[in-house]
């Protein structure tokens, strides 16, 4: 059922593509990450928590129709469905079913139930396409509330000392779920590119806890003791170095290994991911049944070879896909 082509991965009955990073007529969202959800396609179809988000990272103006999760609607004979991946808000599996063969193309996803996203869902299928951006043995996840605690103890701490706390997320994803963590702690100042994102939350209907938009081109004396929340393109930047007293926590999976932390010198590193563990990802690929797995961004040699030794047929993809928690890449962010 499926091509990978040099625009991005094909329904071949279905004359559509799935996150395709170069322009084509038709293309379904798995999400809104930049690297999944791209300029220039004709026409966009994604769950209606995502459309929102393109239009604020792509235009108003783009041709988007948004439907729900297990709402299936044909194209070109294909019998296409969303459902929820857990990742981010509006984060979808693409579901494919056509002359009894059945397809589902992931996206990214995570298990941990973040209480923002939609709760992963398990779909049968016969070719499941999976990433593996964390596809080593070496990450796993504690639970999302000694997740949080780790955060809030930390918080505390720099208060305690005087200092003010800065998390560096990812702006969509990442930064809500800070947010959420340390709500009522101290007051909340988000970067405006997190603040214009946090508008897609709601949209949606979901409550964030209340924030201020700092603006660090003026006097920030005011966040002594508060929380502040960045993306990463701001991290070791002139912009931070303006806050006095501060302490800075970098909050991404690759924190788990403790060189990722040295490597970007921030004080402290929280493993907190949107993508799904080594274990996640095992669990997830043996229970949808499927009978071939192709294995996208991240660790696919090591993921790919360790499945088809463990009896599951899998095949190494490459995409141009990447990971919104690369360390070793620098995300654009309007000042």
């Amino acid at each position: 059922m499926l091509r990978f082509t040099p625009e991005g991965i094909y329904c071949v009955p279905g004359r559509f593509y799935i996150d395709p990073w170069r322009p084509v007529d038709r293309a379904v969202i798995t999400h809104g990450h930049s690297d999944h959800a791209r300029w220039g396609m004709k026409r966009y179809l994604c769950h209606y928590y995502t459309v929102p988000v393109l239009q604020s990272r792509i235009g108003t103006d783009i041709a988007v129709q948004g439907i729900g999760y297990n709402e299936p609607v044909t194209v070109n004979g294909v019998k296409v469905s969303l459902h929820p991946a857990g990742h981010i808000i509006g984060s979808a599996q693409v579901r494919m079913e056509y002359r009894g063969k059945t397809t589902v193309v992931s996206g990214d996803y995570k298990i941990q139930d973040d209480g923002l996203s939609t709760p992963f869902e398990v779909v049968a299928c016969d070719e499941f396409v999976t990433e593996s951006t964390f596809g080593l043995p070496i990450y796993n996840w504690l639970t999302v509330a000694q997740q949080n605690d780790q955060l809030k103890q930390w918080v505390l701490n720099n208060q305690a000392n005087g200092k003010t706390s800065v998390l560096i997320g990812y702006s969509l994803g990442k930064a809500q779920r800070i947010m959420k963590a340390l709500e009522g702690i101290a007051p909340l100042h988000v970067h405006y590119s997190i603040a214009r994102l946090n508008q897609a939350y709601e949209s949606a209907g979901i409550k964030l806890p209340d924030y201020q938009v700092a603006d660090l081109r003026e006097d920030v004396r005011h966040l002594n003791r508060g929380i502040v929340i960045l993306p990463p393109s701001l991290f070791d930047s002139n912009v931070i170095r303006k806050i006095p007293n501060k302490a800075d926590a970098i909050c991404s999976g690759w924190m788990q290994v403790r060189g990722a932390r040295r490597w970007r010198s921030a004080d402290a590193g929280f493993a907190i991911s949107d993508h799904a563990d080594w274990n996640g990802l095992l669990d997830v690929i043996r229970i949808t049944g499927a009978q071939k797995v192709y294995v996208t961004h991240g660790q696919t040699a090591v993921f790919t070879k360790y499945l088809n030794e463990t009896g599951i047929p899998a095949e190494e993809v490459r995409t141009e896909f990447g990971s919104e928690e690369e360390p070793e890449t620098t995300i654009e962010e309007n000042p």
